[in-house]
C-alpha cells in the first residue's frame, strides 16, 4: 500500500490538541506523521507554536506509527543539543523517529540575536552541523572549530541502530547538495513541475532513502469555504522562498502577503469540497504529484478544526488515494 502520512501543524493547534489529532490520524488510517519545528507561527491568525521536541515524546509514546520532524541545527539549536534530542527519541522509539535537517528561517532563528547569514553560508553551516551530528550519533567524542564550535562533546545514550537524518529542500540546488549526505528527502509543493524538479535533482545526484512530499490542502463544505479557509490560515503561502527565509515576525508575513486573489492562494494550497466528486478530484491531483517520484505523501489539511477533518473526510480521501496510488509508492516499514 502507499505510504500516506499526516502533517501535524504546531503553528495552528495547541500542543494538547495536536496530540489528540495525531492519535486520531493513526486511528483513521494514516501511516505516519510529520511536523515542522517553529518558535512562532507564520501569521498571528494561526496563533500557536509549541515545542516540537517536547511534543514528540508524548506523540511517539501515544502512537505506534513513525513520526518525523524538521530540525534546524546551527543557530537556534546547537548541533550537539539537536543530536542529543535525536538520539534520545531514536533510542526510546526504535525505527519510528526521523529528523529532516534544514538551514532554518529567520522567523524562528532571529531570537538568538545573532546575525542572519546568507543562504549559501547557512547551507555551509548546516553541512558542518551534519558532520558533527553524524559523529556524535556514531558514539564519537567531537571537537570542532568552524562556523559552529564544539568542545569535547559526546552522547552517552545512543540508539541501538543508526539515527535517520533526512534533508529538507525547497530548490533543486539544495536537493542536489543534500544527496551527498542525507538519508532521504522532504520537500513541499503543489506544482507538479516544481516538485518533480526537486526530487529529480536529488535522485539524479545519487540521493538515497525515502523521498517525501508534503502538500497543503483545504477540504471544506464548498470550494468557496475552502478558499476562505486558505485566506484565514494560509495567507502567507504566497510569500515563497527565498523571501520567506528572511522574514522575522508573523505580523511581517501577514503584511507581506497583502490581499492576494483566491487564484493566487490556490497556487499554494489545493482546495476542494468534500463531496464525492470533490474528494475524487483532490485525490487525482495529489496522486499526480506523488507519481513524479515520491515514496511518501504527507497531507496537511490547513483547518484548525482537525476533529472535523479526521473523520469521514480523511477516511474518504485516504480511500480514494489508495485506489490511485496502489502499491507503487510502497516503502519499508519504520522511519528510515
Amino acid at each position: 500500500m502507499a505510504f500516506i502520512g499526516y502533517h501535524a501543524s504546531h503553528e495552528q493547534l495547541a500542543p494538547s490538541a495536536l496530540l489528540e489529532a495525531v492519535i486520531a490520524a493513526e486511528r483513521v488510517g494514516f501511516d505516519g506523521a510529520f511536523s515542522a519545528d517553529h518558535l512562532a507561527p507564520w501569521t498571528p491568525r494561526q496563533g500557536h507554536s509549541g515545542n516540537t521536541i517536547a511534543w514528540l515524546g508524548a506523540a511517539l509514546a501515544s502512537t505506534r506509527f513513525p513520526i518525523g520532524s524538521v530540525s534546524t541545527p546551527g543557530q537556534l539549536y546547537h548541533p550537539v543539543v539537536s543530536a542529543q534530542a535525536i538520539a534520545t527519541l531514536a533510542e526510546m522509539f526504535p525505527g519510528r523517529y526521523f529528523a529532516a535537517l534544514g538551514s532554518g528561517e529567520l522567523l524562528n532563528e532571529h531570537v538568538t540575536g545573532a546575525a542572519w547569514p546568507a543562504k549559501d553560508e547557512r547551507t555551509a553551516r548546516l553541512g558542518e552541523c551534519v558532520e558533527v551530528m553524524r559523529a556524535l550519533l556514531a558514539g564519537e567524542r567531537v571537537d570542532h572549530d568552524g562556523r559552529i564550535r564544539v568542545h569535547e562533546a559526546r552522547l552517552w545514550s545512543l540508539p541501538t541502530g543508526p539515527a535517520t537524518l533526512m534533508a529538507t529542500a525547497a530548490s533543486p540546488e539544495t536537493a542536489r547538495w543534500a544527496a551527498g549526505w542525507a538519508d532521504g528527502l522532504v520537500t513541499v509543493g503543489t506544482s507538479r513541475d516544481q516538485v518533480a524538479e526537486i526530487v529529480d535533482a536529488y535522485l539524479d545526484a545519487g540521493g538515497l532513502g525515502p523521498t517525501c512530499l508534503q502538500v497543503h490542502i483545504a477540504l471544506a463544505g464548498s470550494r468557496e469555504e475552502a478558499a476562505a479557509l486558505v485566506r484565514d490560515q494560509w495567507l502567507h503561502g504566497v510569500v515563497t522562498p527565498p523571501e520567506a527565509w528572511d522574514i522575522a515576525q508573523p505580523e511581517d508575513f501577514a503584511a507581506r502577503a497583502g490581499d492576494p486573489s483566491d487564484a493566487e492562494l490556490a497556487e499554494h494550497v489545493l482546495i476542494a469540497d468534500y463531496s464525492p466528486s470533490g474528494v475524487a478530484d483532490l485525490a487525482d491531483r495529489l496522486a499526480e504529484l506523488v507519481e513524479t517520484g515520491f515514496d511518501r505523501l504527507y497531507i496537511h489539511e490547513i483547518s484548525q478544526d482537525q476533529r472535523a477533518f479526521l473523520g469521514e473526510r480523511a477516511s474518504a480521501l485516504l480511500g480514494a488515494l489508495r485506489e490511485r496510488l496502489g502499491a507503487e509508492t510502497q516503502v519499508a516499514g519504520g522511519a528510515g
